[in-house]
């Protein structure tokens, strides 16, 4: 797998966009691959709208977000529901609903809100393996394969944009599908790798105030920053998982995914220049 960029290469990234109420909001706009980049102002990611605040919040409100497109779990849109921007569609496309591909992934979640359940399987490296176990799934998984369907299908769909894709953090699923997008349209692997560590930082600040709750209740620090990192290994697993499985992205949208090369096309002419 090749190394993360360094500093010495400037690659183009995701665009942070100020909104006031919605973490981690960026927009896709302006990341290069050979033969284009992506047109701006047509697909944004982002962590949960359970905040949004569109009244409030005018840079959001000027996107003009069309369809949006929650990865979350049931329980997490029961607690935590979207706050939709006035006119928008909403897709659920439940990454996590398949208990038997993605039940670690789910277990590790709800470590957080229990201290105490920190110990056993999740320590000693165990976090990090479980969130690399989840990154696999949300390849093979037969949920996640619906999911991600749904993304690629609404990001092909002109009449549907501005497109807006999100789970809780932003980084996991959410990451996932933008990786996923970026390969279909073209994007090498540095470039994924670039753009899915870039928002490590903006996630780190969002939950740091449940880090530090989390940790001073007796959590293993190790498992936080496991659970919060932004780690290549973790998008190394899924890639592997494509490669291992399919050989590359677009075999895995046909053969995986059911997308037709009309699908595919459509996305490529409806998100790049």
């Amino acid at each position: 797998m090749s190394r993360v960029p360094g500093p010495e290469v400037a690659m183009k990234c995701s665009q942070i966009v100020g909104s006031s109420t919605v973490a981690n909001l960026r927009d896709l706009g302006g990341i290069e691959f050979p033969g284009g980049r992506i047109r701006a102002g047509r697909v944004f990611r982002s962590g949960g709208l359970d905040r949004l605040d569109a009244a409030a919040d005018p840079v959001f409100a000027r996107l003009g977000v069309r369809t949006v497109i929650d990865l979350r779990t049931e329980r997490e849109r029961t607690e935590r529901p979207d706050r939709m921007p006035g006119g928008a569609h909403l897709l659920v496309a439940d990454v996590m609903a398949d208990p038997t591909g993605t039940g670690t992934a789910a277990r590790l979640a709800a470590v957080l809100a229990d201290p105490a359940a920190s110990d056993g399987e999740f320590r000693s490296g165990g976090a990090a393996r479980a969130l690399e176990a989840g990154y696999r799934a949300f390849v093979t998984a037969e949920s996640a394969r619906r999911a991600y369907r749904q993304v690629v299908t609404a990001l092909a769909h002109r009449e549907g944009g501005p497109v807006l894709f999100h789970c809780t953090a932003g980084k996991d699923r959410t990451g996932w599908a933008t990786a996923l997008v970026l390969l279909l349209l073209g994007a090498d692997v540095r470039t994924v790798e670039a753009e899915y560590l870039s928002v490590g930082a903006a996630v780190r600040a969002e939950f740091a105030p449940l880090v530090a709750e989390f940790t001073a209740a007796g959590g293993d620090p190790e498992i936080a920053d496991a659970v919060f990192g932004v780690r290549p290994g973790y998008l190394h697993a899924a890639l592997q998982a494509v490669a291992d499985g399919w050989g590359d992205a677009e075999c895995y949208a046909r053969a995986a995914l059911g997308l037709k090369d009309e699908t595919l096309g459509r996305l490529r002419e409806n998100l790049t220049l």
